[in-house]
């Protein structure tokens, strides 16, 4: 049960960590989304 629960805390804390690291650099599924620079035509 103890290893369970730290996985559950490790998955907790690596989530928040990376989601504040995305935030802070400027990363966003909005903005990678929306931006024009990323529109794909076919040829």
């Amino acid at each position: 049960m103890k290893p369970f629960l730290l996985a559950l805390v490790a998955l907790v804390v690596i989530a928040f960590g990376s989601n504040q690291i995305l935030t802070q650099i400027g990363f966003s599924s909005a903005t990678a989304g929306t931006s024009p620079a990323n529109v794909r035509l076919s040829d």
